[in-house]
């Protein structure tokens, strides 16, 4: 177990264009490109390459929300699309993203790819509902509802959690 003593100082910086080429690279590809299937993607996503990389592809932090972990920077960015800028990256329509372009590729690592490809392969086609209730891990649950979930709490999910954490420290 993770002593909650030892927290992590949050160790990344959110990345708002990277996020922005992440949304697009997800909706282009997912096929239920709506607001829940892109961030539970970048969620499985960031677990898995925090995991495999010790870092999370955006830096964004997540939120316990009602449908489960929500990453908050992403998500601000899926709910402040101005349609009305010229040259908009993409459109929402409901909880739908409609891409205007190819997402810019040179953001993204190999290994961002190969995690967002995993993700979108393994839950990009789930419904809503089994989506959500995959995403209600154990990370979801050591917070309340609106609050933010710890990077301790996420790494505990995951395999050799606590030498992710020293390694995080160091």
């Amino acid at each position: 177990m993770i002593p909650e003593s030892n927290n992590v100082a949050y160790p990344f910086t959110f990345d708002a264009q990277k996020a922005l080429e992440v949304i697009l690279y997800v909706a282009q590809r997912t096929p239920a490109p709506d607001v829940i299937h892109i961030c539970k993607t970048l969620y499985f996503a960031d677990r898995q390459h925090l995991e495999e990389y010790g870092r999370f592809i955006c830096g964004d932090e997540y939120v316990a929300m009602k449908n489960g972990p929500v990453p908050s920077g992403a998500y601000d960015l899926l709910r402040a699309v101005n349609q009305a800028e010229p040259a908009v990256p993409f459109i929402r329509r409901g909880n739908r993203i409609f891409p205007n372009r190819e997402a810019d590729l040179s953001m993204l690592s190999e290994s961002d790819i190969e995690c967002l490809d995993q993700a979108i392969s393994e839950y990009g086609a789930l419904p809503f509902n089994e989506l959500s209730q995959r995403s209600h891990d154990a990370a979801w649950n050591a917070a309340d509802e609106n609050d933010s979930i710890s990077l301790e709490s996420i790494a505990a999910t995951l395999r050799d959690g606590d030498a992710l954490l020293k390694y995080l420290r160091s």
